[in-house]
C-alpha cells in the first residue's frame, strides 16, 4: 500500500530535472537536504498495509504537513500552491515539475489520523536534531498559553438552538414525525436574545433563553421515546451530551462549551482585550539563549501551571534524551521548586544578604525568560497556533507540535541564509582586496 518516494538521482529524457532549474542555494531546498527523510519513512512505514491501492509517498505527505505550518496555509490552499510553486515540489521529493494536484485535501486528514500525535512528535524531534548540541542548553524557559479552538463564543441560547437544529435533523433522518418543529418560534426567540445585556432587553432575553431550553428538552425527550432501540444505541452519546448541556448550571465545573468539541474548557489569562478564551492549555519549552523550541505539549484539563511541569520535562527528555538543569518560569508556576533533577526558578525578591552581582545575574536571567512571550506570539500569528482548526484533543496536540516544528525549521532556514550571506560577503571582500593589490 505504501508508495515509494521518487528517485531523485534518476533523470527523465522527456522532462528536464527539477533541481537543474532551481536555485540550489534556496533555503527551502537546503532544509530538504538537512531533514532525514529516511528516518521518517522508516518510522511511518509500519503504519501502512501491504494490500490495496498504493498510498501517497510518505515524504510527500510529511513534506506537505511541514509546509502547511511553515507557510501558514490551509489544506485546500496548500495543494493549490504546491502545483504553482516548484520549490514546494522539490521539497516534497519530486524530480520533475508536476501539473496535477499532489493529493486531495482530505488526504491530509487521513495522514494525520494515520500517524497520530506520536508520529508528529517524531517530526518535532527531527526539527530539534537539526541544531545538534546547540539545542541542549543547561537552562530552558517554560510558559503556557491558550490554544483556542475554532468555535464561536458560546452562549446558552446559541447552544440550545444547536440542540434544536440537530434534534430535528436526527428525527427527519430516521423518519420520526414531530408534532412541532418550532421553526418560526425559534427564529423569533433568536431575535429576542440579541443585545440581551442591555438593561431594556435583559428581561425579554432571559425569557427567550428559558423558552429555547424548554423546546430543546422537549425534542430530546421525543427522540428518546420514538427512536428504535438499535438507532438509540447509535445516538446515545450525542443525546447524553445534549442532556448534560441542558442540565448544567452557571457555576458548575467541567461545563460543555461546544457540541462538536466537548473537550475544550474556559480559561481566563487576565487579558484586557480578551477576558475568556476557549480551547486547551498549551505548554511551550525553549532554550534560554538559542530560542529553539524543544518541547510542546497540550493538556486536556485546565490544571495549574506547576502541575504541567512533570509531563513537560518528560517530553523534553523523550525528544532529546537529556534533562535540563534549570527551568525558568513565571510566577504562575508557584508551588514547585524541583522536578527530578531540574530546578524550577521563578522571579522573587532577592535576599537581604544577596550581592549586587547575584542580583544583576538573576535579573538578566529572567529578562531572558521573558523572551518566550514573543516566541508564543509568533507561533500564534505565523504558524497556525492562534486558532486550531483540527478536530479533537489529538488535533490540539498535532497543531501545537507542528507549529513548534515549523518555528524550528524557519529558524534553521534563517541561520543558513545568515551563514551563506556572511560567506558571500567574505568572498566579495577578498576579491576587492585582491584587485586592489593587483592595481598597486
Amino acid at each position: 500500500m505504501k508508495k515509494p518516494s521518487p528517485n531523485s538521482q534518476q533523470s527523465s529524457f522527456l522532462y528536464p530535472n527539477l533541481m537543474d532549474q532551481l536555485n540550489p542555494k534556496h533555503s527551502l531546498l537546503q532544509l530538504a537536504k538537512a531533514i532525514p527523510w529516511n528516518f521518517l519513512e522508516a518510522e511511518f512505514s509500519a503504519l501502512y498495509s501491504h494490500r490495496g491501492k498504493p498510498a501517497k509517498p510518505i515524504r510527500l505527505m510529511a513534506g506537505l504537513s511541514i509546509l502547511k505550518h511553515l507557510e501558514n496555509l490551509s489544506d485546500e490552499v496548500l495543494v493549490q500552491r504546491w502545483v504553482q510553486n516548484p520549490y514546494y515540489q522539490a521539497f516534497c521529493g519530486e524530480t520533475e515539475f508536476q501539473w496535477k494536484l499532489p493529493c486531495d485535501p482530505s488526504d491530509m486528514t487521513y495522514f494525520r489520523k494515520r500517524i497520530g500525535e506520536k508520529g508528529f512528535e517524531k517530526i518535532l524531534s527531527v526539527s530539534i536534531v537539526l541544531f545538534g548540541e546547540e539545542a541542549k542548553e543547561e537552562e530552558v524557559c517554560i510558559d503556557t498559553t491558550v490554544q483556542e479552538k475554532n468555535i464561536s463564543f458560546p452562549t446558552d441560547a446559541k447552544q440550545y438552538r444547536k440542540i434544536i437544529a440537530q434534534s430535528i435533523k436526527m428525527a427527519r433522518r430516521h423518519g420520526i414525525k414531530l408534532e412541532r418543529t418550532y421553526a418560526k418560534e425559534v427564529r423569533q426567540l433568536k431575535q429576542h436574545t440579541r443585545f440581551g445585556q442591555h438593561p431594556k432587553n435583559r428581561k425579554k432575553a432571559g425569557k427567550a433563553v428559558k423558552r429555547l431550553k424548554t423546546i430543546a428538552g422537549r425534542l430530546v425527550r421525543v427522540l428518546k421515546r420514538e427512536l428504535p432501540d438499535d438507532v438509540l444505541r447509535d445516538h446515545q452519546e450525542s443525546l447524553a451530551l445534549y442532556e448534560r448541556m441542558l442540565q448544567q448550571k452557571r457555576h458548575d465545573k467541567n461545563k460543555i462549551y461546544s457540541l462538536h468539541e466537548p473537550h475544550i474548557y474556559c480559561m481566563s489569562k487576565g487579558k484586557d482585550h480578551k477576558k475568556y478564551e476557549f480551547g486547551t492549555k498549551a505548554s511551550i519549552t525553549k532554550t534560554k539563549d538559542s530560542n529553539i523550541i524543544i518541547g510542546a505539549l497540550a493538556f486536556d484539563r485546565n490544571i495549574h501551571d506547576s502541575h504541567t511541569l512533570p509531563d513537560v520535562l518528560a517530553q523534553v527528555n523523550r525528544l532529546q534524551a537529556y534533562q535540563p538543569g534549570i527551568a525558568l518560569c513565571d510566577r504562575g508556576y508557584r508551588g514547585k521548586s524541583r522536578v527530578k533533577d531540574t530546578r524550577i526558578w521563578i522571579p522573587k525578591p532577592p535576599r537581604k544578604n544577596a550581592s549586587e552581582a547575584l542580583i544583576r545575574e538573576m535579573r538578566a536571567r529572567f529578562q531572558k525568560r521573558a523572551g518566550i512571550e514573543p516566541v508564543i506570539g509568533h507561533l500564534k500569528s505565523d504558524f497556525r497556533l492562534g486558532r486550531n482548526f483540527l478536530k479533537g484533543f489529538v488535533g490540539d496536540q498535532i497543531n501545537l507540535m507542528m507549529a513548534a516544528a515549523a518555528w524550528n525549521f524557519r529558524k534553521w532556514m534563517r541561520n543558513y541564509l545568515f551563514v551563506f550571506f556572511q560567506w558571500l560577503l567574505f568572498l566579495l571582500r577578498l576579491k576587492s582586496q585582491t584587485q586592489a593589490g593587483l592595481a598597486s
